[in-house]
């Protein structure tokens, strides 16, 4: 499937400035933004488990595109949600912040977008 696969973040952009909008404290942003995060992806027709490792930080989220699902955010938070396929483009909306993953190539590229504020990972196939 065109999702499925290991990811090693390479790039991001606008960290610092996403995190503080959503409320993450100074001491962890600080932490965080140097940590070169992996994502498992295991994609079985439209159900998904994503793995995030950061650190000894690790979320993991089960959904089926089209089915509520309750997903856990980078804060922590529980939140119930829907999670939509366009084309190659995953979308869900988590408490104001629009989120947009999608494969290009051998990398994934992640957006999310709260307000004006864009955060953008790339993450590349390993």
């Amino acid at each position: 499937m065109a999702f499925s696969g290991k990811y090693e973040l390479e790039t991001h952009e606008n960290f610092e400035p996403f995190m503080k909008a959503i409320g993450l404290p100074d001491d962890l942003i600080q932490k965080g933004k140097d940590i070169k995060s992996v994502s498992e992806i295991v994609q079985n027709g439209n159900s998904f488990k994503v793995t995030v490792t950061t650190g000894n930080k690790v979320l993991v989220n089960e959904f089926t595109v089209g089915q509520e699902a309750e997903l856990e955010t980078i804060t922590g938070e529980k939140i119930k949600t829907v999670v939509t396929m366009e084309g190659n483009k995953l979308k869900v909306s988590l408490k104001g912040i629009e989120s947009v993953t999608e494969v290009s190539g051998d990398k994934i590229i992640n957006t999310m977008t709260l307000g004006g504020i864009v955060y953008k990972r790339i993450s590349k196939r390993v």
